[in-house]
């Protein structure tokens, strides 16, 4: 694994943690329909498009799924977005990767425009050409994980057999697989090893160490 020179990475539940933001702009786009969230379900809407989300554990149609996610970024936009964390040890695995030549980009289900605001803030952006962060639209559009996969390929001109995805869930490792990569799943993030497994993780780590040794060797 520590011969790929491509390495793309999920941003929700990889880099950083994003739980108290979108939990609690879920919260508030769902009081807008009188419905109470609960913690535990709202938890899985991390990682998957918000569309489908909405439509898989509240059973919207897309239209209300869509009016939805405007609601909730009314909230996201002034109180979510920065209610952020980022995993003790990126920083110095992402500078240990740049210093060994990886070239590294961010293929993530949020839009493109939040991501790279998330990724100012924490001072990671620095290790990611702009063009390389790739994202979801917010019209809702791109926000399948092997579309965004197969444009992260497009734009760096990496091939899919010198390129590895770092995801937390199961679409990553679809995704990855879909455009003929390999996978490392993590599990500090949303996932669970049996989920990264079956979806077909070539490796599954449980820390950002781990995760170095792996890339690094």
């Amino acid at each position: 694994m520590n011969q790929r020179t491509f390495i793309f990475f999920d941003l929700d539940g990889t880099l950083t943690d994003p739980g108290e933001g979108i939990i609690n702009s879920l919260i508030y786009a769902l009081r807008h329909f009188d419905i109470e969230g609960d913690p535990d379900t709202l938890a899985k809407f991390i990682g998957p498009p918000l569309l489908d989300s909405f439509q898989r554990f509240y059973g919207f149609d897309e239209a209300k799924a869509r009016q939805a996610i405007k609601v909730y970024r009314e909230y996201f936009n002034d109180h979510g977005v920065l209610a952020n964390y980022e995993y003790p040890g990126i920083t110095e695995l992402l500078q240990a990767l740049t210093d060994a030549g990886k070239r590294l980009a961010v293929a993530t289900s949020k839009p493109t425009i939040y991501a790279v605001q998330v990724l100012e803030h924490f001072k990671l952006d620095r290790f990611f050409p702009q063009a390389w962060i790739i994202g979801s639209f917010l019209d809702g559009t791109r926000t399948n994980k092997a579309e965004l996969i197969a444009e992260a390929l497009r734009v760096t001109g990496a091939v899919p057999e010198d390129t590895v995805m770092v995801g937390d869930r199961k679409f990553d490792i679809l995704g990855a697989k879909a455009n003929g990569m390999d996978a490392i799943g993590v599990t500090y993030g949303y996932g669970e090893e049996q989920e990264l497994k079956e979806a077909g993780a070539l490796h599954v780590v449980h820390s950002v160490e781990e995760l170095k040794s792996l890339l690094l060797g």
